[in-house]
């Protein structure tokens, strides 16, 4: 496919573009990044996703499509040249976006309470959610790994493991920002193994966003952040 025809609106510092961008990966497909910086807006990204106004979308042969888990299951429905990104058995696949969803849920929400909270204490309840989150992706990871697979997804990178590891930069932001491990090579092993694995998969590494470069995003986004609450 000419790389024209394929067009991903995204933006450096976005997880949820980084999980398109890796899933396109896995493909092998050719495609164009339009880098989005949501200051102000584009026109095309307002016409291809009117209803949330959001990155990412991915424009294939001009029809938009929207939601990074969507944008991801449609790539694997789409490109079936390539390892499977979602499992073939129905319950298995179910269980996949299960744990997405459960990662949408209870990690990138309390990074981001963590990022704009005032001190310590404010912090608390919201690393308390994070560590129970690690806890049990932990659990879920040693089911596969004890199977001998590298990957939530088994032997290579799947549904699971694009939601999860899309989150990886932003972690490491949070850790550095705050001096304290999400994940550690003592509660949580399998993660920590599994980070590293995901981190140098060809599909993955190099995209992974600059941890410093990160940083200093995140000082504008606190302030965006703490100024909408």
């Amino acid at each position: 496919m000419a790389k024209d025809e394929l067009k991903l609106l995204g933006g450096w510092f976005s997880p949820y573009a980084l999980r398109v961008q890796i899933a396109l990966n896995l493909k092998g497909v050719d495609y164009e990044v339009i880098e989005e910086t949501l200051n102000p807006k584009s026109e095309l990204l307002l016409k291809s996703n009117p209803v949330h106004k959001k990155i990412p979308v991915l424009l294939h042969a001009d029809k938009p499509i929207c939601e990074s888990g969507i944008i991801v299951e449609y790539i694997d429905e789409v490109w079936t040249h390539a390892p499977s990104i979602l499992p073939q058995n129905a319950y298995d696949r179910a269980n996949a976006r299960f744990w997405v969803a459960y990662i949408d849920d209870k990690w990138l929400p309390p990074m981001i309470n963590i990022l704009i909270a005032e001190d310590d204490e404010a912090k608390k309840p919201h690393f308390e959610i994070v560590e129970e989150a690690a806890g049990r992706l932990e659990e879920v990871l040693k089911k596969s790994s004890s199977e001998g697979k590298a990957f939530f997804g088994g032997d290579t990178i799947g549904f699971i493991d694009i939601g999860f590891g899309s989150f990886l930069s932003w972690t490491r932001v949070i850790e550095k920002i705050n001096g304290r491990k999400l994940l550690d090579e003592t509660k949580h092993p399998s993660l920590v193994q599994w980070a590293e694995t995901f981190a140098a998969h060809p599909a993955v590494n190099g995209f992974l966003p600059e941890i410093d470069k990160l940083i200093e995003f995140s000082k504008i986004l606190k302030l965006k952040l703490a100024a909408a609450k």
